[in-house]
């Protein structure tokens, strides 16, 4: 069963680039006391979450925060180094990427997509949700293969 409105965020550890390379960061560190968007996309560096998904955030990423949200996360079934190289080619810097390599989150969330059929393996099914101090407050799960209810500017319109 995946995770729903009101549920809080399981406690897991990601990693991000530090300056002398991946480190963690807890999900407690990341949600609570805070309000974040975090997104989900199946792959960095894919054409959906290339060309449409993450640019979207790229771009409004100042009217989110304007909003009183505080990070703006985006997170795949990748290594920090993908994440990493992704958000500096796409100008992410306003956002967190995040790398859930292990597939933890993504599977302690109930959103594991089997992209074995692509040569993906396991992934991330794509999503949005708006997280308040550790409990989610919206999700905006996708069906397959479409960008819309998590896109920023749907997001957008609900902070």
């Amino acid at each position: 069963m995946s995770i729903q409105t009101g549920d809080k965020i399981p406690a897991v550890t990601l990693k991000v680039m530090g300056e002398k390379g991946p480190q963690d960061i807890s999900s407690e560190e990341i949600f609570s006391g805070k309000k974040v968007v975090l997104f989900a996309v199946p792959g960095a560096f894919t054409p959906g979450c290339t060309l449409t998904h993450l640019p979207g955030y790229v771009v409004n990423a100042d009217k989110i925060k304007a909003k009183g949200v505080d990070t703006i996360a985006c997170i795949s079934v990748n290594d920090a180094f993908v994440m990493d190289a992704w958000g500096k080619s796409q100008n992410a810097e306003e956002l967190l990427m995040l790398a859930d390599g292990n597939c933890e989150l993504t599977e302690a969330l109930g959103l594991v997509m089997d992209g074995s059929g692509f040569g993906l393996g396991n992934r991330s099914r794509r999503y949005a949700m708006i997280v308040d101090n550790g409990t989610v407050s919206h999700l905006a799960l996708e069906p397959t293969g479409a960008v819309d209810v998590s896109a920023a500017e749907k997001i957008l319109a609900l902070l």
